[in-house]
């Protein structure tokens, strides 16, 4: 009896603290944020593609990863449709992390908060379930299990979590054949801001910005949470 409830004191303990660091985790995000007046989107790189035009975006699992060939003549359709439209990348690590660290680039102007943004995701997917379990082509828990892990690829639906998380407009530069410009839309609510990426397909994310813009990454802090 002592021991059970000394087991369940302890687990009580341990969500107090979960609960606690989880808040803590989210203020000590919002006052970097409020600390640094670039993170404010002023939306120039739309202003400039505003002619593109966009294809409905679906949630969707990761596809066949392209042969050598294959991958060779994307990456140079992606490059000239950098330069075309004025744009540039932040080459952004090949760790399994890369859609995550791209988008911790545009959201904190800091990949290293790629573990970060992968909580926010997956907290996302468990809260809503039902917005994206319609893309899932397994069993959930599994999807949810597979997608927590770090290096785990990123997908579109992971893509749609974030763009839902975050309340921002995901804009995609691809290197799809017939598909250059895909917008990722919150759900059910006004996007607050742009995130930028460059989707060599199935291959690599990286984060993008006008030619000149791109930012020398001097290594920040890391926050305790981190």
């Amino acid at each position: 009896m002592t021991e059970n409830s000394g087991n369940a004191s302890g687990r009580s303990s341990s969500s107090l603290n979960s609960s606690f660091a989880d808040t803590e985790e989210d203020q000590t995000i919002a006052s970097i944020l409020a600390e640094e007046e670039n993170l404010k989107n002023d939306g120039m790189l739309g202003k400039r593609l505003s002619h593109l035009d966009s294809i409905p975006h679906t949630p969707r699992v990761n596809g066949e990863i392209p042969d050598v060939n294959d991958a060779t003549l994307d990456h140079e359709r992606l490059s000239e449709r950098l330069t075309t439209y004025g744009l540039a990348e932040l080459q952004i690590e090949g760790d399994g992390n890369c859609q995550f660290r791209a988008l911790a680039d545009q959201l904190f102007r800091n990949p290293d908060y790629h573990k970060h943004v992968r909580r926010q995701v997956i907290k996302q997917l468990k809260h809503f379930r039902k917005l994206y379990e319609g893309y899932v082509p397994m069993k959930y828990k599994d999807y949810l299990k597979k997608i927590k892990k770090s290096g785990e690829w990123g997908d579109h639906i992971t893509l749609q979590a974030a763009a839902d998380r975050f309340g921002a407009k995901i804009c995609l530069i691809t290197s799809f054949r017939d598909t250059c410009y895909i917008e990722i839309m919150p759900k059910d609510q006004n996007p607050t801001r742009e995130l930028w990426l460059s989707f060599w397909s199935e291959v690599h994310y990286n984060s993008v910005y006008g030619n000149g813009d791109v930012p020398t990454r001097a290594r920040k802090k890391k926050y305790w949470l981190f």
